[in-house]
């Protein structure tokens, strides 16, 4: 059964797969998200307007940040603290790298490595982000302004695709959809992935089915990330999640 929905971005409608209903249901019931939070916003604007994670630090309808390089190289440094960690205990290091007037390229470079760690520590494996936050700065100056491929991502010690998907989707406004262990949990309760599904499958079942603008990108992701830790923080809330009935019509 094919549905309409309409798209965030441009205004026009389409028909679509079960993807893209998906996409309409999670829309219509938790609104735009406002991804990637910024600590620059937390105390102009940017109320997160679900509140399950941090409160302060969205835009939610604005696909314009980041807006500087500053806020580019923050959304890069977010992307590798939030491995292994709540988006809270980055929010934390982030803060506390702000407060040292260090949340740059040339301030992490500046840095001492202990000091670096210390800053960093809420974000836990704090010596081994410590050592890829220098490398990932170095790499950053070095690219000046310039485009950076998938691959040479990929390239970076402590970068896999998650990480280099959510640089790129994010940080340089690019469509590469990001699958993060929500987006897996959801896609093997409906039975659209196998289990032991590859990312680049996964990947690949949304980036086939989806325009390729931006904010459809960014808005699924984070759709995605506020409904899991509604239905899938438990595996036996699994069953409730409302999305099974789309999926069933």
């Amino acid at each position: 059964m094919k549905k309409s929905v309409q798209n965030l971005s441009s205004g026009i409608t389409f028909n679509e797969p079960v993807i893209r209903t998906i996409y309409g249901f999670l829309l219509g019931s938790y609104g735009p998200q406002g991804w990637w939070p910024l600590i620059e916003l937390h105390d102009s604007n940017g109320t997160n307007p679900t509140k399950t994670g941090s409160i302060r630090g969205y835009h939610p309808g604005d696909y314009t940040y980041p807006h500087t390089e500053n806020q580019q190289f923050e959304i890069i440094c977010g992307a590798l603290l939030t491995q292994n960690t709540s988006w809270q205990q980055v929010e934390r290091a982030l803060i506390n790298l702000r407060q040292m007037d260090s949340l740059s390229p040339e301030g992490i470079l500046s840095l001492d490595p202990e000091t670096l760690k210390e800053a960093i520590k809420p974000a836990g494996y704090y010596n081994q982000k410590a050592v890829r936050l220098k490398t990932l700065a170095e790499w950053f100056l070095d690219l000046k302004s310039r485009m950076p491929a998938r691959e040479e991502l990929l390239s970076l010690k402590g970068v896999g695709p998650e990480t280099a998907d959510s640089i790129l989707l994010y940080a340089f406004k690019q469509p590469s959809f990001v699958v993060d262990a929500y987006t897996r949990r959801v896609v093997n309760n409906l039975g659209l992935a196998e289990e032991k599904a590859k990312y680049s499958e996964i990947k690949a079942l949304f980036e086939e089915n989806l325009p390729e603008e931006l904010a459809v990108y960014q808005e699924y992701h984070a759709l995605l990330v506020e409904h899991a830790k509604r239905y899938y923080q438990k595996k036996t809330n699994y069953s409730q999640c409302p999305l099974l009935r789309l999926v069933s019509d």
